[in-house]
């Protein structure tokens, strides 16, 4: 069959014939590929990923009775703040550890907020003791990969960071984050005093019926006392602010404010 003259020229050309020539039905399909791509690639990683559930204690890795090698140390600073990253810490502070997804994302939310004393990421909540990345990417540990915050509640009290916690995440999302899914990006948090607790229980409650008006769900967080704390390898702590990292953000927050009276109480701070 004879080419039509306007096919004609673009074969002709050079800088034309990099791309394919595709009827009006296939151009549209190309259009979407890479969305459809990627819900593919999704679909694939759920069938065939890590367990989406918590295992048996008696299933999961023994772990080791050492810190691993790759952990922090005492003498290490925190690449932000500069100051520790281990305990002791202030007399006063308090600590929170919360799970939204990938620590990668979730532990710069925090260090840049008034009051706080430090941030350091690990896994928490789990059976495997002293784990490794790679085994707590397994699902084989039941830990969470957390934020550990670190505050002065007269500077920063937990309303603020809590405040933060929910605006930027989905909390709805059963065990996972976007496209980051398994047990080790469940949303969580884990208290270290019953104070804490009813802080925790009426912003919790506050952001249910804000979502609840808009119709985005049930709130999935789990909330727990906080256990054992490991810190993850060295080159996790403060990932998103050293040179040549992957900028990367999986956390998918619903684009949902605290309400606003539960929101006027968050923003005071104790004098």
């Amino acid at each position: 069959a004879s080419l039509t003259a306007t096919t004609a020229a673009q074969l002709a050309s050079p800088r034309k014939r990099t791309q394919p020539i595709l009827p009006k039905y296939f151009r549209a399909r190309e259009d979407c590929g890479e969305r459809y791509r990627e819900r593919k690639r999704t679909a694939m990683w759920k069938l065939f990923s890590k367990p989406a559930a918590l295992l048996p204690e008696n299933k999961t890795l023994p772990g080791r009775t050492k810190p691993i090698d790759e952990a922090p140390r005492n003498k290490d600073k925190h690449f932000v703040l500069k100051g520790p990253l281990t305990a002791p810490f202030p007399d006063g502070s308090e600590m929170i550890s919360l799970g939204m997804g990938c620590f990668w994302c979730s532990e710069s939310l925090f260090w840049e907020m008034d009051g706080i004393i430090s941030t350091h990421v690990g896994y928490q909540q789990g059976h495997t003791l002293n784990p490794t990345y790679k085994e707590v990417c397994s699902g084989a540990t039941n830990h969470n990969e957390v934020t550990r915050v670190v505050y002065d509640p007269k500077k920063c009290p937990l309303k603020n960071i809590l405040k933060v916690f929910f605006e930027s995440h989905d909390p709805t999302q059963v065990m996972g984050q976007g496209n980051d899914t398994g047990t080790q990006y469940r949303s969580g948090i884990y208290y270290y005093d019953e104070k804490q607790k009813d802080i925790i229980d009426s912003c919790l409650k506050s952001y249910q019926t804000a979502l609840t008006e808009k119709r985005k769900g049930k709130i999935a967080t789990e909330v727990e006392p906080a256990k054992a704390f490991y810190y993850a390898e060295i080159y996790h702590q403060q990932y998103d602010a050293k040179p040549g990292s992957r900028q990367y953000c999986g956390l998918r927050p619903l684009g949902i404010s605290m309400p606003k009276d539960n929101k006027e109480e968050v923003e005071k701070t104790d004098e």
